[in-house]
């Protein structure tokens, strides 16, 4: 029996070989050429969409941090010029001083009561004008500071704030204005 099976195998054996196509006329290896080809394509093109897609999120989030150092360095710029302001404030006031007392020195002598009132009269001048460049150098920073807040926050309701979040504060804002104006 052994035999009949080898002999049949060997006959079959021969037989297949003789009639074997090659691999590459059989219709399943195009078929498997034809979607590694397709896949390849989607592929490639998926991978550019995704590139594209993380690049435009990258230069998104650039900007949004170049936005950002741009503000803190313009806000610590108006904290170095109002800083700048007080100090040469206090270097004029201390000029102003130190110029009433030589000449509260040199008048001694001629009146008592004159110098006191011109003494006076200086200091308040002094204070009035260290007074008036305070407020002036603290109005700009807050100005400035609002305008910096208020560009943030359009900026920053712009782009987080939907339509119905929108109406909801202004519908509060309104309720709110009697109320703020008493």
């Amino acid at each position: 029996m052994m035999e009949a099976w080898a002999a049949e195998t060997a006959a079959g054996g021969a037989h297949a070989t003789a009639h074997a196509e090659p691999f590459y006329g059989a219709a399943e290896f195009w078929v498997a050429i034809g979607l590694a080809i397709f896949l390849f394509f989607v592929a490639r093109h998926a991978v550019r969409l995704i590139s594209v897609a993380l690049d435009e999120r990258a230069e998104r989030i650039r900007n949004r941090l170049d936005e950002a150092s741009r503000l803190a360095e313009e806000a610590q710029t108006l904290l170095a010029a109002y800083e700048r302001k007080q100090r040469d404030a206090a270097e004029e006031a201390d000029a102003i001083l130190a110029s009433a007392r030589r000449e509260a020195e040199r008048l001694a002598a001629e009146a008592k009561d004159e110098l006191e009132q011109t003494l006076k009269r200086r200091e308040v001048q002094a204070m009035e004008r260290i007074a008036q460049a305070q407020q002036a150098a603290i109005a700009e920073v807050r100005g400035r500071a609002v305008d910096i807040a208020i560009e943030a926050t359009r900026t920053l309701l712009g782009e987080r704030l939907t339509p119905a979040q929108g109406q909801a504060l202004i519908d509060a804002a309104i309720s709110e204005l009697p109320s703020k104006l008493h």
